[in-house]
């Protein structure tokens, strides 16, 4: 122990001598100082950034998160291939099976010391942080190859500091994990490349419709340049800023010393040229929205699949086509650039989903993911929740100032028509009456009854409730309608019918798995289906018209002009269609009523050609005319017992129903013999005249409407005793 105590003194004199020696004074002191300082606290600040960093760590716990590399083929409705989504089936090839000159174009464009660090790369750093400065602006990155890779495999876009620091661990995990081939094979397999293209194998079919094996350097050097920004530099978007970027990256290739100047020249002179994406005719948006919903379906399970949808291209082109003549049309004059509509079929099976005006500018899909007011578009929901709660299209209710709390609701030209009926409050969009109608019935039941009818996003309750505060999707105001369009029964919209594996065994079929229910009574739908004919045939939707056809719908106008909609059926289709702009700003003066029911009809007469027409619920249904008037006669020749069989056992129009009520309870209450006796067993079909048009009969066509007011001068002849025959 002396010696160990004697030994510890004499290394600490030494270390001392030393150190007396190396002492500094003047400037060097200080310089020494902030040194020292910064030192200290480096050490501090990469503990602290370690340990805001340790929660995000955990999602490594479970190594790399798996890709999702599903081979989906989808198929249209008739069973022809319209495009595919996932990776391509030729994704077997290795990092050494790739043109040696795209790898080079990567690594000079993206992290030219890829090979050399560690995955943070202080060089690179400083040479951007001079470079930026030198530019007064942003021209270069300091991320390096696999800050980049980790950022696509856990992180998000998101420009925050908690992210950098999230990337820069991540990227020294993946480093002590993987092998530098084996980062780089992931970053060129999983980088998005443009087009809802992922990795370089589907990019190469995707633009050059060749195997990214044979890809030449003019096409290496495009396909380099779209890891930047794969939006503003995809070729199909715009070919002389993507050849721009494609001179760039052959440029960093000759400064990284990989290629000399002569070697590139052939590239420069003979740039790279994509093939025609317009020849392809693939619908995007409704595909990127299918095969989210097979993800969903299927799990994990099986990998190569072919899926059936229920697009219409035929309908698809001619929608698509239809919005864009709108906005080319009046763009520029109503300041609207954007606009997105969803077809389906009254059961929701999705027909066409147009999502933005470009695919190729933007991938958002602005049908099933952008959230937007409805406004009045919204309001069939209210008026579906009081038929429902004891109104009719009959109830009157006062248009009159209301204030709820410091809300005062107006309409739209600040006027007020006192009592209205429900129905005219529809067609003339009143916004008082549906206010009314909330807080008499309760808004937690129109929320209720929304989400029935298939608005999935949320609906907060709040006094504007009524006139269309919330946010909803297009695919949710489809799929509301189409509710109307069944006959009160559930729609559930999507796009996948039948889903096979790779051997053609069916694993999904959406018949099987989804029996529809009734979820709104019938004559609460006969109610609405009459009020939203109006809205159409007299009211603010006259735009939306279709010849030949009975159509009804709503208009929806937010406040400013920022959102207009027209959402609408008939007996084959429900459509929604939005028009607004991306940036929330107001539009001149865009009501739903203008370019939104316009752009709708023309879809609706597209979509109707050369289809078997059905008839709209209770509003005309030729076998439930007959039903209805077999039964009428039976009531005029006091046949009861008929009646009652009729009634329970036939669907019936709700109108009827109620007539033969009253009907059986006025023969039932007759005391005299003589009045009990048959009113009129002769009545017979009668053909349609000029004048009965006038018939207002709620639920019957033209042709039942003079009957149902001869059934209404039976009884009130039967009231005054007459036997007469009412032969009208």
């Amino acid at each position: 122990m002396y010696q160990l105590r004697e030994g510890l003194l004499r290394a600490l004199e030494s270390v001392n001598a030393v150190m007396r020696h190396l002492r500094v004074t003047g400037w060097r002191y200080w310089l020494v100082q902030m040194l020292s300082g910064g030192l200290t606290m480096g050490v501090f600040g990469a503990l602290f950034a370690l340990s805001w960093a340790l929660n995000d760590m955990d999602r490594t716990v479970g190594g790399l998160p798996e890709q999702e590399d599903y081979a989906v083929t989808f198929l249209d409705r008739f069973g022809n291939e319209i495009g595919k989504r996932g990776i391509l089936q030729d994704d077997s090839f290795e990092l050494q099976d790739l043109p040696d000159n795209f790898i080079k174009a990567v690594l000079a464009t993206e992290d030219r010391r890829f090979f050399e660090h560690f995955g943070i790369d202080f060089l690179g750093l400083g040479r951007a942080i001079v470079e930026n400065a030198r530019a007064g602006g942003v021209v270069q990155g300091g991320s390096t190859l696999t800050q980049q890779l980790a950022k696509n495999l856990f992180l998000t876009n998101e420009r925050t500091l908690t992210r950098k620091i999230d990337e820069a661990f991540l990227s020294l995990w993946l480093e002590a994990r993987l092998t530098k081939r084996q980062i780089l094979k992931l970053y060129l397999d999983r980088a998005y490349m443009g087009g809802g293209t992922y990795g370089i194998a589907a990019a190469a079919e995707y633009y050059f419709g060749k195997s990214a094996k044979n890809l030449t350097l003019a096409e290496s050097a495009m396909l380099a340049g779209l890891f930047k920004a794969p939006t503003k530099y995809a070729p199909h978007v715009n070919l002389p800023r993507a050849r721009a970027r494609a001179k760039e990256v052959l440029i960093n290739m000759v400064q990284a010393g990989f290629l000399t100047e002569g070697q590139i020249v052939g590239a420069l002179r003979n740039p790279a040229t994509p093939v025609d994406q317009a020849e392809k005719d693939t619908p995007n948006f409704f595909l990127d929205w299918a095969f989210e919903e097979v993800k969903r379906i299927v799990g994990g399970k099986h990998r190569v699949l072919t899926v059936k949808t229920s697009i219409d291209m035929t309908v698809q082109r001619q929608s698509e086509q239809a919005i864009d003549s709108i906005l080319r049309e009046n763009g520029k004059q109503y300041d609207v650039s954007e606009a997105a509509a969803v077809l389906m079929e009254p059961d929701g099976a999705v027909v066409a989903i147009i999502g933005g005006s470009d695919y190729g500018k933007s991938q958002f899909n602005r049908a099933t993911d952008a959230l937007r007011q409805p406004g009045s578009s919204f309001k069939p929901f209210v008026y579906t929740t009081a038929l429902m709660n004891g109104y009719t299209p009959q109830s009157v209710i006062q248009d009159a100032p209301i204030t709820i709390g410091n809300w005062s609701p107006k309409n739209y030209g600040r006027s007020y028509s006192g009592p209205v009926t429900l129905l005219n409050a529809l067609r003339r969009s009143i916004n008082t009456v549906p206010v009314r109608l909330a807080q008499a019935i309760g808004r937690d039941k129109i929320v209720e009854v929304a989400h029935k009818m298939g608005i999935h996003s949320e609906l907060k309750i709040t006094r504007s409730l009524p006139l269309g505060a919330a946010e909803v999707s297009v695919m949710d105001m489809a799929t509301g309608y189409a509710v109307f369009a069944s006959g009160g029964k559930e729609a559930i919209a999507h796009g996948v019918t039948q889903i096979l594996d790779s051997k053609g065994q069916v694993i999904y079929d959406f018949k099987r798995a989804h029996q529809p229910e009734q979820i709104i009574p019938p004559e609460t739908i006969a109610g609405m289906n009459e009020m939203m004919v109006s809205v159409v045939e007299a009211g603010t939707g006259r735009r939306a018209q279709l010849e030949g056809i009975k159509a009804a719908g709503k208009t929806g106008t937010t406040s400013s002009y920022k959102d207009a909609w027209f959402c609408g059926f008939t007996g084959n289709y429900s459509a929604a269609v939005w028009f607004g702009n991306d940036d929330n700003h107001d539009t001149r003066r865009v009501t739903g009523g203008t370019l939104p029911a316009m752009a709708w009809q023309k879809i609706m007469t597209a979509a109707h050609q050369q289809v078997e027409l059905k008839p709209m619920p209770y509003i005309e249904d030729p076998i439930l005319f007959e039903k209805s008037h077999a039964a009428i006669q039976m009531a005029a020749a006091g046949r009861i017992k008929d009646i009652k069989d009729q009634r329970s056992s036939q669907r019936l129009a709700p109108n009827v129903v109620k007539q033969l009520d009253e009907m059986s309870a006025l023969f039932q209450s007759a005391k005299s013999p003589a009045r009990s006796a048959p009113l009129a067993p002769q009545l017979l079909p009668i053909p349609e005249t000029p004048d009965s048009r006038d018939g207002n009969a709620p639920g019957l066509t033209k042709l039942e409407r003079p009957k149902a007011r001869g059934i209404q001068e039976l009884k009130t002849a039967w009231q005054r005793g007459q036997t007469t025959i009412i032969s009208r």
